[in-house]
């Protein structure tokens, strides 16, 4: 694996700001030589330390010394608005073509609202993650941790290795709304399929059983959907504890029956979960294997005992912080050998060189596959052979298939995914397993393949498929494939230079290997649920699957890794580490004394540190709103021109104190006015501002996304023609492609049989016969 010093490390220009500092964090957990050319010292001291560890600053007096120093970059990363990007030429293309150039803008570079401005906030709101967040009785908030920008990051470092495998130095644009639109779970889908949309409703799955309780001394993530097994061994679990109530009569045996009547469980499960401590609860359920968890507080991850079992902190020394350094959150997989120490962001000594190294150049580097040159996408001839299901693992080989890759899945009967079998996650009523909707939409670009793996035969052609594969993807439980002969040093019999990613919930080792995860509990567990509380009242976690998504993306993103490498390895993936990695400076608040709650904010979910006003504000009709952001005295003297507000003079500290009046009027300003046409006359006058948009408002009612395709549609065999949410890193030379529906069940069973292992039409007849294909 490189490492900062590895003289092949990519060199990477970091001229991002907010938008796009994950990608760049990301980036240097590749072992990336990552050089800014701002030191960023306004920022606080956790963010500064967070955000640009393992980095350095050069400076740079003007355009040519910015040149000179893209000049020998592999990948430049690039983020702002527009109007104050540095590396596109007038004719919108780039000044440095000869890297993976990579512009993360709010709203990407084309389209009418190209130019329009946008904070977390108001792109999270944007992209449809605000409208689930919050309670009913409430105004609707984001995931915390300016989750919708670190979303645009990791798609802006995705999009940038894409750039480097595909071995073509091109423009890569990176919408940060799309980013977000792409990461609702069913949000947007449910109206493509259902003609509705979820609602937020304080933190309770709309699609599984799970939610927050209330412990005996704070709070506990779980549930009971998932398999049989699940509901079996809480409810024995619940009744050697004497509170299971009714809920042992035969009658709730009925997963169907116990989904109707979920009012009526979850207030069993409550008072059974009210009566533990959180912590006991959540470590009794780890040995029972079942997925509960204790939420914490984001604080606390530098003393979870699963991380640093697996040395999954970050040690920060230099300057300003205290002697023998900090602890971080980590990344999100082993790219750097563990325990990892890093320098925080320092000057380049003036006699010292600008890079390290020779650089692997994004022109002619070692990209694996079986395309070779002249791809018309970045990993044409890249073959994946796909063991996921439900939404992590799928999320990862959908987006490698989008970009050209050869997605081989494999599925069963005798296996069955949620998300094609189960009725609650088919999205529309009477629906089969063949156009699930929810299954269609992460599963295109993919043929499938039906292989019963109970049978020995069934996992024999399991194997033999592995020597024609580059690439294998699984989120099985740890153990399950070393019992198949299939673990890494397996694979690597079978085919010497393959990459195994694995997508544990919590990663391989450690002492809660064996924990069963859900989303919620994965929330839970990271800090990130125990950040969703108001200031007055409990977390209420989230009712889509963000941190499914976070793992994916970071799995993308080792897996371009080692193919940008030409090597094989075995990703270690742990869903909980990819999560905990995006809790921003929240691990290293507490030890440098900062991150405080203010107490102007009681009651204020939305507030911002850095902005007066910020936050959602009533429109016109049934729970619509806007979201509005003002940073600057220029944009805050634009609003008070439109609008008779508190608070004449322009500063953030005068805007602070006034702070309860100008919400007040503000809202009172906002409340008659249609949400859409309020965001346009914002934006027109320079402001910050957008609709929180529903999935209806994505799908059908966004201009922007409209004109740039964002929806494209796939004519499926039984649902017919399908939207579909859209391809976020949009690359100039090799552009991503939906190019087919998901497949049936076992549609291309005998294609790929026959194409890869060379079967005959009587061997497959007698596969079939025996079960073996089903």
């Amino acid at each position: 694996m490189r490492t900062d010093t590895d003289p092949s490390a990519l060199r990477v220009l970091d001229l991002t700001d907010e938008l796009a500092s994950q990608g760049a964090r990301l980036l240097v957990g590749t072992g990336a030589d990552v050089v800014r050319v701002e030191p960023d010292a306004h920022l606080a001291p956790a963010a500064r330390a967070h955000w640009h560890a393992g980095k350095r600053w050069v400076p740079v007096a003007g355009p040519a010394e910015l040149d000179a120093l893209a000049a020998d970059a592999d990948i430049v990363l690039e983020s702002g608005p527009v109007a104050r990007l540095r590396g596109l030429r007038e004719d919108g293309s780039s000044r440095w073509p000869h890297a993976a150039h990579v512009v993360v803008t709010p709203f990407g570079l084309t389209g009418p609202r190209r130019d329009w401005l946008g904070d977390d906030l108001v792109l999270a709101s944007a992209g449809g993650m605000t409208w689930l967040g919050g309670r009913p009785d409430g105004q609707p908030k984001p995931p915390p941790r300016e989750q919708a920008l670190q979303t645009a990051g990791a798609h802006a470092a995705i999009g940038a290795l894409l750039a480097v495998v595909s071995g073509t130095p091109q423009l890569v644009d990176v919408s940060a709304q799309e980013a977000v639109a792409a990461t609702l779970e069913t949000a947007a889908l449910a109206w493509i399929h259902a003609g509705r949309f979820p609602v937020r409703n304080g933190g309770v799955y709309e699609h599984v059983a799970h939610r927050i309780f209330e412990a005996a001394d704070g709070h506990v993530a779980g549930g009971y959907s998932g398999s049989d097994r699940m509901w079996t061994d809480l409810l024995a679990w619940m009744a050697e504890r004497g509170e299971a109530g009714d809920l042992l009569d035969e009658r709730w045996q009925d997963a169907a029956f116990r989904w109707k009547e979920r009012t009526h469980v979850d207030e069993l499960v409550q008072r059974f979960a009210a009566r533990q401590p959180a912590a006991e609860l959540a470590a009794e359920a780890r040995a029972r294997a079942l997925p509960w968890a204790e939420v914490v507080p984001a604080g606390r991850l530098t003393a979870n005992p699963q991380l640093r079992d697996r040395e999954a902190l970050v040690t920060i020394t230099g300057e300003g912080l205290p002697e023998g350094g900090v602890e971080d959150v980590g990344f999100p997989w082993a790219a750097l050998p563990r325990p990892v120490a890093l320098a925080a962001l320092h000057e380049v000594a003036p006699e010292g060189p600008r890079w390290r190294g020779s650089g692997l150049r994004a022109v002619g580097g070692p990209a694996r596959g079986r395309g070779g040159e002249g791809r018309s996408r970045a990993l044409e001839g890249v073959r994946v052979l796909d063991l996921t299901w439900v939404l992590a693992g799928p999320y990862v080989t959908k987006q490698l298939g989008e970009h050209g890759a050869d997605i081989v899945k494999i599925e069963s009967r005798h296996r069955q995914d949620p998300t094609r079998f189960a009725p609650s996650m088919h999205l529309r009523p009477g629906s089969d397993p063949d156009d699930s909707g929810y299954f269609l939409n992460f599963n295109r670009n993919k043929r499938g393949v039906a292989l019963n793996l109970r049978t020995d035969e069934g996992r024999r052609l399991l194997r033999e498929l592995v020597p024609h594969c580059d690439v294998v993807v699984e989120n099985f439980s740890p153990g399950v494939l070393a019992r198949w002969g299939m673990d890494y040093a397996s694979l690597r019999e079978l085919n010497p230079d393959v990459i195994l990613v694995s997508m544990a919930g919590v990663g391989q080792t450690g002492p809660w290997r064996n924990a069963v995860t859900f989303a919620d509990t994965l929330a839970a567990m990271s800090g990130l649920a125990g950040e969703t509380r108001d200031p007055d009242g409990p977390p209420q976690g989230l009712t889509f699957g963000l941190g499914d998504m976070i793992a994916a993306n970071s799995a993308v993103l080792a897996t371009l890794d080692l193919l940008a490498r030409a090597r094989g390895g075995h990703v270690d993936l742990s869903q909980l580490e990819a999560m905990a990695a995006t809790m921003g400076p929240a691990a290293l608040e507490p030890a440098l004394g900062t991150g405080s709650p203010d107490p102007r904010t009681a009651g204020h979910p939305n507030r911002s540190p850095l902005a007066v006003p910020h936050g959602v504000y009533p429109a016109a009709g049934d729970d619509r709103w806007v979201a509005i952001s003002v940073t600057g005295e220029e944009q805050w003297r634009a609003l008070t021109r439109m609008a008779e507000l508190p608070c004449a003079v322009g500063d953030l500290a005068a805007r602070r104190a006034h702070e309860d009046e100008i919400d007040a009027a503000l809202a009172a300003w906002t409340r008659g006015q249609d949400a859409h046409k309020l965001a346009e006359l914002l934006q027109a006058e320079g402001v910050a501002a957008a609709v929180v948009a529903t999935g209806r408002d994505l799908v059908e009612a966004d201009e922007q996304l409209a004109a740039r395709g964002f929806y494209p549609v796939l004519d499926h065999p039984l649902a017919g023609p399908v939207r579909h949410e859209g391809i976020v890193a949009r690359l100039a030379a090799t552009p991503g492609e939906l190019d087919r529906p998901a497949p049936l069940l076992g549609q291309h069973t005998h294609e790929v049989l026959r194409e890869l292992l060379g079967l005959t039409e009587e061997q497959l007849a007698a596969l079939s016969a025996e079960g073996v294909t089903e």
